[in-house]
């Protein structure tokens, strides 16, 4: 995975260009379920194998067969990054956004092992990731953008589709990240992208004028949710 890591970004971040191929993308955009979908006022999302209690916990339930393969067995066969989380993977959030939309910036928080994969399907975009400030104390999910913040420190990332961006240690816990809510994303260069060295298709941005206008992209970001309901025990035998 050393050869993954984005070198500019606090440790670790790791971005593999083509994680899947364009059949993989095809059949897991065709598996997501239609009838799942919860409509938020800027985006849509839906959660497998189901949202968290208001306690943060998680109702027992196999992923489905379809996150499998390619998604889940690949990700396990990475050098044990999710090897020593408490259940493996067992929860994903699957967020789409249309062109001009996005998400504040915000931390995944507490309720989550601190490894989160994030796999992009569609389309391009940038991900802004910025260094929390000391006064940054509000919920996960509910902080306002700290760029404003003298002396913080911010990195682009640009995830192309079927690639696989991995967040663990301090980048996990002392960054915030979020998405812009703009049609287009601009200015990207070597220096201006931190994982500029390992995108797969650089010379295609280089093309476009360091632009990339958006399209529908749709995110798988996998995670395993520490607590998980004893009720599971019960219903699905012993919960692992």
């Amino acid at each position: 995975m050393e050869a993954h890591l984005i070198p500019a970004v606090p440790s670790s971040v790791y971005y593999i260009a083509d994680f899947i191929t364009a059949e993989e993308e095809a059949f897991l955009l065709r598996s997501i379920p239609s009838n799942r979908w919860v409509p938020l006022s800027h985006r849509r999302l839906q959660a497998l194998p189901s949202r968290l209690t208001t306690n943060n916990t998680l109702l027992p339930s196999p992923l489905p067969a379809w996150l499998e393969h390619p998604v889940l067995e690949r990700l396990k066969s990475l050098d044990g990054m999710f090897g020593d989380a408490p259940h493996g993977i067992n929860h994903c959030l699957i967020n789409e956004y249309l062109p001009g939309q996005g998400i504040m910036p915000h931390e995944d928080g507490g309720a989550y092992h601190p490894v989160v994969a994030t796999v992009s399907l569609g389309g391009s975009t940038v991900l802004k990731v910025s260094q929390k400030r000391a006064a940054d104390s509000a919920p996960a999910g509910t902080l306002e953008d700290p760029s404003s913040g003298a002396g913080t420190k911010t990195w682009r990332i640009l995830q192309e589709p079927r690639s696989l961006l991995i967040t663990c240690g301090s980048a996990y816990t002392e960054t915030l990240h979020g998405i812009a809510e703009i049609m287009e994303d601009v200015d990207l260069s070597e220096h201006t992208v931190a994982n500029w060295s390992l995108l797969g298709d650089r010379q295609h941005f280089v093309a476009q004028g360091g632009r990339s206008e958006r399209e529908t992209r749709i995110s798988l970001t996998l995670r395993d949710v520490k607590k998980v309901s004893g009720l599971g025990a019960k219903l699905f035998g012993k919960v692992r």
